[in-house]
């Protein structure tokens, strides 16, 4: 049997959403085994001058505990 665990993390990027939670799971999986899933919580928008200067997320990230 399998157990799965849900983390949240938030991250960011100044290129895009999905680089910001590309970077994000990236991140996550250097310190967590077995990352299966993303679920992306939240958007948000940095604004500077008028302008998007970055994006962050909020991601639940859900990784497989191991069976040892």
């Amino acid at each position: 049997m399998s157990i799965a665990k849900v983390t949240e993390v938030i991250s960011g990027s100044a290129v895009s959403v999905e680089d910001a939670v590309q970077q994000g799971v990236s991140r996550a999986s250097q310190t967590l085994d077995n990352v299966e899933g993303v679920w992306v919580k939240d958007v948000k928008g940095v604004v500077r001058d008028g302008k998007v200067v970055e994006w962050r997320t909020t991601l639940a990230i859900t990784f497989v505990l191991n069976d040892e």
